[in-house]
This record gives structure tokens, C-alpha cells and sequence, in this order.
């Protein structure tokens, strides 16, 4: 998610009207058992609150507890990746709070996971997460140090930026339940190498892992592309097999609205928010809209799970991380199928949620 897409989410989330009683009638058709709801306050990582609560969800997929994961944990650690890159590309590289899904894995692959209660992320407990002075504190530093003619022979930056976040955020943890926090994600048996990232573009091979070029995947970790169909039925295959997902694409839609809990792509766009006859989504369609910037990656939230409407047109239900005020399904809202196909941008899912028929095509064992 870009930082301009966290003033939007900050909009959204913060200066809602009253809530209104929703149009759409739904029935639940699969739902997977996940943890509360989250708000990502006047932060940009909603990145890591939508894989944070996927990996809470997975835990609870492999017979572990309900835990309340940290965050910031995941946030704190990929500042300090970011800011490396960053430097030795001499600035021209990506430096804001937005992230990928795979930033939280990285992170644990290399320095665990954390929970809520040992590292909270923040410096006062009562107030809420605003990384508005901790992102331009960074930035400002990073910005000095590049400045200089000649830099110092030491990353005395590096040392000045975890000052900073040990300031804003906090010293990391040395334990977790009495595990180190590596030890911790490995005895709820989360491995992040179990776990793939899709997308759906025609400018990219078919079945090749790729670069996708969106602002936020600063690393240039590697998605898969596979045509929209095949991405939409790994979707259903998921939720039907008791596999939850995350989520990255557009909510900047005039049909993506919090406030009446849906997100919908109308053929009449004056009937406003109701069930109602959506426009057909097809790979063509889907591409001019990412190249047009129509369609980019400014939010990340998880599916939990599928409903239909009273004309049985399926949503995906969708965790976000608004917080559940201002907000008909308590901070859930339902995206429709051809939103989905619209504005999709990747999603991150367990590997064993494929058929063996596309790991085979992905060459994924």
C-alpha cells in the first residue's frame, strides 16, 4: 500500500457518516474461523495487518491457538530492510510505510514473530499507531546521510535509524512465551516458504514466476502469473478447501465503500449502492485498467471466506483493518466476483491450497 493510499484510508476509516443499514441481504456460503478485527490507525502498514491476521488464521488452520500477533513487529524490521535499499540506491529507490504481503514473511522467515502482548510497536500504550513523525523522521535522516559528498566509512545511518525505532516503536523482544521469536513461529508451524503470491497480467509470461512493478513491492520478490480464470478458481478452491488468503488491490473505487460494507462493479452506476446486473470482467478489461493506473495496489486486507446475495451473486468476505466502527458487518465487507476480477491486484496464499494440476503448471512441489 502507498502512503498517498494511507491518507485515503485514514479518510475513509476516520470521516465516515453514521452508518447506514445495508441494501444487500447476504447468506453465508463458507466462512473460516479468524481472529478480531484490527484497526491500523493512522498508519500506511496495512500490509502487515492483513498478513499478520492471515497468519493468526493459518495458526488456527494447522490446530494452534487464537493469537494476538504483532504488527509492528513485522513493520519494524522491514523499515530497516527498506532503509538499506534505499541508501545503496542512493535514494532512488521506494522509502514510505507502504509494503507487500511477502514483507511480513521475509521478516518471519529471517526474525520470527512476535506477539502483541511482548512488543505492542508503539511508545505510548493508550494511544493509538501513527507513524506520520516516525516515517518522516526516517526519511529525513536516510535523506541527510545521502546528501553528503562523502559518506561516512561506518553506516552510522543504520545505527541513527534503529535509534529512531527503538524511540517509536520499541526494542525488539528477546523471547516469546519463553521461546525466541524464531522458535515461536516455528512451534506454531509457520514456515514462510509454504507460501506463494499470484497475479494476473498479460504483459508477463503465462505460469513464470515474475517482477511484478508496483511501487510497494520494493524488494522485487517474485509473483506468479496465471490468467484471470485460473487466478479466480484458485480463489474458490481455496475458500473451499478451508484455506484463507490475502488480499492486494484498488479500493479506490467509487464502489468500494466502507461505510455500506460492499464493493461492487454496477452496470448502472445511478442505482447506486444495491444488488443489482455487474459488469463482465474479462482479462482485456482487467489489463487496461492496471495499465491505465485505474487498477493499482493501495490496500492489502484478507478473505475469510464467501457469501451470496439475495440474487445469488457471489462476494468474498473480507477482513479489512479500519476497525469495525462506521462499519454494517462489524470492519467486514463484501467484495463481489467481478470486483475481484477487476481489481485483484496479487494475493498471497498456502502453496498446498493449489490443485495439483496448477502446482504442476507453476512447477511448485
Amino acid at each position: 500500500m502507498r502512503i498517498t493510499t494511507f491518507i485515503l484510508c485514514a479518510v475513509l476509516s476516520l470521516g465516515l457518516t453514521a452508518q447506514e443499514e445495508s441494501k444487500f441481504k447476504f447468506t453465508p456460503v463458507t466462512e473460516i474461523a479468524t481472529t478480531p478485527v484490527k484497526s491500523q490507525d493512522k498508519t500506511g502498514t496495512c500490509w502487515s495487518y492483513s498478513t499478520t491476521s492471515f497468519i493468526e488464521t493459518e495458526v488456527l488452520r494447522l490446530g494452534g491457538p487464537e493469537l494476538d500477533l504483532s504488527e509492528m513487529y513485522f513493520v519494524r524490521y522491514a523499515y530497516q530492510a527498506k532503509a538499506r535499499k534505499y541508501v545503496m540506491a542512493h535514494g532512488k529507490g521506494n522509502f514510505s510505510q507502504g509494503g507487500q504481503a511477502h514483507d511480513v514473511m521475509n521478516v518471519l522467515r529471517d526474525y520470527g514473530m512476535a506477539t502483541e502482548e511482548v512488543f505492542p510497536g508503539k511508545c505510548c500504550a493508550d494511544e493509538p499507531h501513527n507513524h506520520s513523525e516516525l516515517a518522516s523522521s526516517q526519511k529525513v535522516l536516510l535523506d541527510n546521510f545521502m546528501s553528503q559528498r562523502k559518506a561516512s566509512p561506518k553506516p552510522i545511518w543504520f545505527t541513527l535509524q534503529e535509534a529512531v525505532l527503538n524511540t517509536y516503536l520499541g526494542e525488539i523482544p528477546e523471547k516469546v512465551e519463553g521461546k525466541t521469536p524464531q522458535e515461536f513461529a516455528a512451534s506454531m508451524k509457520i514456515n514462510a516458504d509454504d507460501y506463494i503470491e499470484l497475479t494476473s497480467y498479460s504483459n508477463y509470461p503465462w505460469y513464470k514466476a515474475i517482477d511484478l512493478e508496483v511501487p510497494d513491492n520494493w524488494s522485487h520478490d517474485l509473483y506468479y502469473n496465471v490468467p484471470l480464470n485460473e487466478l479466480m478458481e484458485v480463489m474458490n478452491e481455496a475458500l473451499a478447501n478451508g484455506f484463507s488468503f490475502v488480499w492486494d488491490g484498488d479500493v479506490s473505487e467509487e464502489f468500494f465503500s466502507h461505510k455500506n460494507g460492499v464493493a461492487l462493479v454496477p452496470v448502472d452506476e445511478e442505482k447506486g449502492f444495491e444488488s443489482q446486473e455487474e459488469k463482465d470482467i474479462d482479462q482485456a478489461i482487467r489489463q487496461e485498467a492496471f495499465m491505465s493506473w485505474q487498477s493499482t495496489d493501495d490496500h492489502l486486507m484478507h478473505i475469510t471466506g464467501m457469501v451470496k446475495d439475495q440474487n445469488d451473486t457471489p462476494y468474498y468476505i473480507t477482513k479489512n483493518s479500519w476497525g469495525t466502527k462506521r462499519s454494517p458487518f462489524n470492519g467486514y465487507l463484501n467484495m463481489s466476483e467481478s470486483y475481484m476480477r477487476l481489481h485483484t491486484v496479487a494475493i498471497m496464499v498456502h502453496k498446498d491450497a493449489l490443485t495439483k494440476d496448477m502446482k504442476k503448471k507453476l512447477n511448485i512441489k
